[in-house]
């Protein structure tokens, strides 16, 4: 989970608040210690931490708090509103030039997923229906450049090369001119890295920024290194001047330090986050949803913005139909687990969800781990079994085990908990059948 620890410190200090009447100046204090303690443990900037302790505390104590009927929560609205403004107070997008194509620039260190993250800014853009070139500018790490090509045809964005051979700003600028005469109206530079910032790094930096003058300039930062990482994007800002921070690894990131100094430290904006390996793992950044998940109250926005991406009306309306009919089978069923996976790791998404609702999903372990138990069991059936369960006898569920890596009791499970759902299922059906539109219902399971 994001912020696990800090997430976890917070909620109970902010759960014994809640479970008091009235507040007194010296339960404030308290609660603002513990808060100061999870702030550093979380490898928050110090300065950042005092200065946040400070204006919290500031706000908590006067008359209009203390005196309320519900004082906890109006101290937990002032954090609410203190880590959205910590973070940059709202969503920061990227700057577009009113004449294409818009340059972008993406600088960092070595280690920090930089050419990956410029294959995966890419593939975000071209979702939202830019038209995208990637251009090879680290001719110093071994196969950085191939590393680029091979993102760029998975996400399927067209990658500028020319070798190792020629200087990064010549590459920039012949690159660039490419992109003008095929079209591309958004243009990434993936730039060369270092183990550590040096000044052979800048100067060639800030020669490609003067010679293409990027629009934009986006430091990728590894979130995992905690006030390094912090450190890295203020010694970037002073020297080349970015525009914002790309953090990668943030779903690896219990602490999660980075993402809460670095607006601080350097007043740039964190405009994106990687939030896994894949290539579709990079998010825009909510500072005020983010606070939201920090602070237990759930992420729905988020969640809605994930199914959306993954939601085909033809085939939902086909489900609902299946459903009324009683003729939901196994193959739907994985169907759906299908689309559920694509929205992310289970665990990403309970984190989502409001706190006490979260919370109750998780009791009952519903994990990556066991989805895939429940995706091999239903492989392992013959076409036959997932459209008629009720021919699968003991025998069949013997060698359904073997085949899937279970054991009988898990796909005895499995078929029970099928059963339940397909007729849970045809109930909410039923119930919404005299409502206008039809309504998506995803199927439940769990242990």
């Amino acid at each position: 989970m994001v912020f696990e620890g800090l997430a976890e410190k917070l909620q109970n200090t902010f759960k014994k608040l809640k479970g008091k009447g009235k507040l007194t100046e010296k339960d404030v204090t308290e609660a603002m210690r513990e808060v100061k303690m999870a702030l550093l443990e979380a490898d928050v900037n110090f300065k950042v931490v005092k200065d946040f302790v400070n204006r919290v505390k500031e706000r908590a104590v006067g008359g209009d708090v203390l005196e309320s009927l519900t004082p906890g929560q109006q101290v937990v609205k002032i954090v609410n509103d203190e880590l959205t403004a910590l973070m940059g107070g709202t969503q920061s997008k990227m700057t577009f030039a009113s004449k294409p194509p818009t340059i972008v620039m993406l600088v960092g260190l070595q280690g920090a997923g930089k050419t990956t993250t410029t294959g995966k800014l890419a593939g975000l853009l071209k979702k939202q229906g830019k038209r995208p070139l990637l251009i090879a500018g680290d001719i110093y790490r071994p196969a950085a450049i191939k590393q680029l090509q091979v993102v760029g045809s998975q996400v399927d964005v067209p990658v500028f090369t020319m070798g190792d051979k020629l200087s990064p700003i010549d590459i920039a600028k012949a690159g660039i001119e490419h992109g003008v005469k095929h079209g591309n109206d958004i243009i990434l530079i993936d730039t060369a890295g270092r183990l550590h910032i040096d000044e052979q790094l800048m100067d060639e930096l800030i020669g490609i920024k003067k010679t293409v003058k990027p629009h934009e300039i986006l430091l990728v930062v590894d979130s995992m290194t905690g006030q390094d990482a912090v450190n890295v994007a203020e010694h970037f800002n002073e020297k080349l001047g970015i525009d914002g921070v790309i953090l990668t690894k943030l779903d690896g990131d219990t602490r999660g330090g980075a993402a809460l100094s670095v607006r601080s430290v350097t007043n740039k904006p964190i405009k994106f986050v990687g939030m896994g390996e894949k290539l579709t793992d990079l998010e825009p950044f909510y500072p005020d949803r983010m606070a939201s998940r920090i602070l237990g109250m759930g992420d729905v926005l988020s969640l809605i913005e994930k199914a959306q991406t993954t939601y085909d009306a033809k085939k939902a309306k086909e489900l609902e139909n299946k459903i009324k009919s009683q003729q939901f089978t196994f193959e739907d069923f994985l169907d759906q687990i299908e689309q559920m996976k694509n929205m992310g790791p289970i665990s990403q998404i309970l984190d989502m969800l409001p706190g006490a609702a979260g919370k109750q999903l998780k009791g009952l372990q519903v994990d990556d781990k066991e989805i895939a138990h429940i995706q091999a069991i239903i492989q392992s059936m013959t076409r036959e079994e997932r459209q008629n369960p009720s021919i699968i006898n003991g025998s069949r569920r013997k060698r359904i085990a073997m085949g899937s890596g279970t054991n009988v009791q898990q796909v005895n499970r499995l078929l029970k908990q099928f059963e339940q759902t397909r007729k849970m299922m045809k109930q909410f059906a039923d119930m919404s059948s005299n409502k206008k539109g039809s309504k998506f219902k995803m199927p439940f399971f769990g242990k």
